[in-house]
C-alpha cells in the first residue's frame, strides 16, 4: 500500500518529547536566577538590616560588636532619640516633615497634572516649544538655580519659612512628572474628549470628569515619588530652613552628630528606623498603582 504525497503533508505533526537533559538544565538555570536574586535581595536589605540591628545597641556595642544584631537589646535608645535634643523633641521634626512633604505632594499632583492635560490634549500656540523647553530643564543641575532662588525667597521674606519648598510646587517645576503624565494621558483616547464636548463639556470639565480619572496611576507614582524625594530631601532644607523649631527631618538627625564630639549613634540610628516606616508603608500601600503607572507610561503615548 502506497501513501501520496498529499496525505503525507496533510498528517498531524506531532510534537517531539524533549530530551532527557532538557528539563534539567531547565531546572538549573531556574535555580541559578533564584540564587542571584536571592544574594541581590540581600545586599540590598543588609544595610536596612544592620540599621535596625544598630538602633538597639549600646554606645560601646556600637564600636565593639559588628555583627547586625546586638548581645544585649537596649531599646532606651528610642525614647532617647524621641526626646530630641533640649527644647525641642523629634516629634517637632515629623510634624515639620509631615507639613513640607504634604504640601510637595498637593501641589505636584495638581500642578503637573494640569500642565501635562494641556501639553497632552489641548492645541496652543508653540506647543511643542514650550514642551522641549519644559524637558531642557531636567538638564540643569539643581545646584544651579540654588543662589538666584535664595536671592528670589530672600526678597519675599520667606527664608526660614516652608514657603521655598512648597510654593515653587505649585508652578509645575517638576518636569519629570509633567513628562510622566503627559505619556500616560496620550494614551487615552481622544474619541472620550470628542464625546465629551458633544455632551457640552468644555476642557476643564473634560479634565475633571474623564482624563483626571484614567490617570490614577500617573498621579500615584507622582504622589509616593514626590513625597519620598521630599521625605529625604536634606540639602533644600538646610538652605532655606535656620531655625531649629522648623527643621525637618534628615536636619534633625544631623543634630545628633555635633561638632563637640557628643554623638548620640544609637538614638539617630533609632529615629533613622522611624523615619523610613513612613516611606516603607507609602511605597507598600501604593505599590500595585506605582509600577503600573510606570509601565504604562513608558509604552504609550
Amino acid at each position: 500500500m502506497t501513501t501520496s504525497p498529499s496525505t503525507l503533508a496533510s498528517a498531524p505533526v506531532l510534537p517531539q518529547a524533549p530530551g532527557p537533559g532538557r528539563p534539567r538544565s531547565r531546572r538549573r538555570g531556574g535555580l541559578l536566577a533564584h540564587a542571584v536574586l536571592v544574594a541581590l535581595l540581600v545586599v540590598a536589605l543588609y544595610p536596612i538590616a544592620y540599621m535596625v540591628g544598630t538602633s538597639f545597641k549600646s554606645p560601646a556595642e556600637i564600636v565593639n560588636n559588628l555583627d547586625i544584631w546586638p548581645e544585649t537589646f537596649t531599646p532606651g535608645n528610642y525614647a532617647e532619640g524621641w526626646s530630641g535634643i533640649p527644647g525641642v523633641s523629634f516629634a517637632r521634626f515629623f510634624a515639620n516633615s509631615v507639613v513640607v512633604s504634604v504640601g510637595v505632594v498637593v501641589g505636584n499632583v495638581v500642578s503637573c497634572a494640569l500642565a501635562a492635560y494641556a501639553f497632552a490634549r489641548l492645541r496652543f500656540p508653540l506647543r511643542g516649544l514650550w514642551f522641549a523647553l519644559m524637558i531642557g530643564t531636567l538638564l540643569l543641575p539643581h545646584h544651579v538655580l540654588v543662589v538666584p532662588q535664595y536671592v528670589l525667597f530672600n526678597a519675599l521674606g520667606w527664608v526660614n519659612t516652608p514657603l521655598p519648598l512648597i510654593v515653587p510646587k505649585f508652578l509645575a517645576t517638576d518636569a519629570f512628572f509633567v513628562f510622566l503624565m503627559v505619556q500616560f494621558m496620550r494614551g487615552i483616547p481622544r474619541t472620550l474628549d470628542e464625546a465629551a464636548a458633544i455632551d457640552g463639556c468644555g476642557p476643564f470639565s473634560t479634565f475633571w470628569r474623564i482624563v483626571l480619572p484614567l490617570t490614577k496611576p500617573a498621579l500615584v507614582t507622582t504622589t509616593v515619588f514626590s513625597f519620598i524625594q521630599t521625605w529625604n530631601d536634606f540639602f533644600s532644607q538646610l538652605v532655606y530652613l535656620n531655625d531649629i523649631t522648623r527643621y525637618t527631618l534628615p536636619i534633625g538627625l544631623r543634630l545628633f552628630l555635633d561638632s563637640t564630639g557628643q554623638n548620640a549613634v544609637g538614638p539617630m540610628f533609632a529615629m533613622s528606623v522611624l523615619s523610613l516606616v513612613p516611606v516603607f508603608l507609602f511605597f507598600l500601600v501604593f505599590q500595585r498603582l506605582i509600577v503600573e503607572g510606570i509601565n504604562t507610561s513608558g509604552i504609550k503615548g
